[in-house]
């Protein structure tokens, strides 16, 4: 082989330290580039906040290339500002102009810094009462735990009933049989099944009712006996509970009326009674914290026009620090300065990379609410068939970026709050030779089995028939997994009595 030497030309991306943050805080959801941005203050001594009313210099060349949307995007967008002195001016100047005005983070880099929506902590108070027992962040077990102290019961009994509170899953129910927690009590108690069994109806009469039964018949058994005896149909409710389960879940109400004796208007207050009992008491202590939403962008209508905005209260503004920007200091190569100088490149770079997000985040709402006006007009029914590809051929944007763009990011709509993700959906063919969207048809599932008779509600198959009558072409088998999607029963489990 001739060794020889060969002049060629091309392109490569460089994936530096820069463009990594800029795409990294492209995907971040709001509530994680607000930690973000926290954590890049307080590290940063050349990074503040600009409050409310503050002046600055908009000489510095980053500021100069800030892009503007609009009078309100502009004002939810990153500010900087530099005062500097005149030694700094040139070292600035140059800095400045290695920063490029527009950054590439649309690229197919793989999305490595994968992160999840933050969730806002619930403060915990100094003092509780029983309102408070049940609030956001308490778990079963700690809510059972807290009326066992108060409940008046010996030191033996007390150890009892914390082996049963200890065998009661999330849902409320006895995971374990009254031998197996009497086999994990210490021998040496000399403890009997009856007192196990005692102990185990003293807790059944904590909150919530139902709690500690041991199948759903003793549940809802357990709901029934705390009602009034006056209610009516009480006993008819607690026989179907304790002896016709199986008949009530297949609704063999003609089978039910024949072992009640009863008519069909009566059964159906026995079932309306029954209905009313929680199957999964223990699903009433809420035992996860609340996860909080913050909208990036806002629309509303002004004038039949629908505007895209930025949301201001969801970013700060930050500049850079004008004192500490002007004490770096030219062909200064000492330790203190060369620190400060990094520090202000890294603060310019950051703030770049904040008006890019923004940018690109405008970007691309402006195009979905473009694209998405039937859904804003008139509801579901109206969502037109979108993917990445439309919008990132309408912006001029690889796939990839978009997809980095719309996920945990939200739309404050008139309808509602929504991830940008909402509004893609598949298609399917109509007779016209057009598309209808997924989204839309669920809708239109929806709307056609909210109105459907109880008594014999729509198949899947009447279902696709009734959508093939509007020119919809929609498989049975793709109706059922619309269905499913949307929490809706098959037609055999929504029958109901009228």
């Amino acid at each position: 082989m001739k060794h020889s030497l060969v002049l060629k030309m091309g392109q490569q991306l460089t994936m530096t330290p820069q463009l990594q943050q800029a795409i990294r805080l492209l995907q971040l959801s709001t509530l994680d580039l607000q930690q973000e941005i926290q954590e890049a203050l307080d590290s940063n001594p050349m990074l503040e906040r600009q409050e409310e009313g503050d002046d600055f210099d908009n000489s510095d060349p980053l500021a100069e290339s800030e892009p503007s949307h609009s009078a309100t995007s502009h004002d939810s967008t990153v500010s900087t500002s530099s005062e500097r002195n005149p030694d700094s001016l040139d070292e600035a100047d140059q800095w400045g102009e290695r920063i490029p005005s527009e950054l590439p983070v649309d690229t197919a880099w793989e999305d490595i810094y994968q992160t999840s929506a933050s969730s806002l902590p619930v403060s915990d108070d100094d003092e509780w009462d029983f309102t408070t027992r049940t609030s956001a962040g308490e778990s079963l077990h700690s809510h059972l735990l807290w009326q066992l102290n108060l409940a008046p019961m010996s030191d033996h009994d007390r150890l009892i009933a914390m082996s049963i509170i200890d065998a009661i899953n999330n849902d409320g129910y006895l995971d374990e049989s009254l031998e197996e927690i009497l086999a994990s009590l210490d021998p040496e108690l000399d403890i009997e099944l009856d007192e196990v069994e005692m102990v185990l109806h003293r807790v059944q009469q904590f909150e919530p009712l139902g709690i500690g039964a041991r199948d759903l018949s003793e549940c809802l058994l357990l709901q029934l006996n705390q009602l009034p005896a006056s209610t009516p149909w009480l006993d008819e409710a607690r026989r179907v509970a304790r002896d016709h389960l199986d008949l009530l879940g297949s609704r063999d109400y003609s089978q039910l009326m024949r072992r009640l004796r009863v008519k069909e208007d009566d059964l159906r207050q026995i079932v309306e009674l029954i209905q009313r009992l929680n199957p999964r008491p223990g699903s009433q202590i809420e035992t996860s914290e609340a996860e909080y939403v913050v909208p990036d962008v806002i629309v509303r209508k002004d004038n039949e026009r629908w505007l895209v905005e930025l949301n201001p209260d969801a970013m700060p503004r930050l500049r850079v620090n004008p004192h500490y920007a002007g004490l770096v200091r030219r062909a200064d190569t000492s330790a203190d300065n060369t620190y400060m100088r990094n520090q202000l490149q890294e603060a310019r770079w950051f703030i770049k990379s904040l008006l890019s997000r923004n940018e690109t985040l405008m970007k691309v709402a402006t195009q979905i609410v473009e694209l998405q006006r039937g859904f804003l007009e008139y509801g579901e029914e109206a969502m037109k068939p979108l993917v990445l590809h439309d919008i990132a051929e309408a912006v001029g944007m690889h796939e990839s970026t978009i997809s980095r763009v719309t996920t945990q990011k939200y739309m404050h709509t008139p309808r509602g709050i929504f991830e940008l993700k909402y509004f893609f959906s598949s298609h399917v063919s109509t007779s016209e030779g057009g598309e209808c969207s997924s989204t839309a048809i669920r809708a239109i599932i929806k709307k056609l089995v909210a109105a459907e008779n109880p008594k014999k509600p729509l198949s899947d198959s009447k279902i696709a028939g009734l959508l093939e009558a509007q020119g919809i072409q929609v498989a049975r088998r793709t109706i059922a997994k619309y269905r499913e999607s949307l929490g809706i029963a098959p037609s055999s489990e929504r029958k109901r009595l009228v």
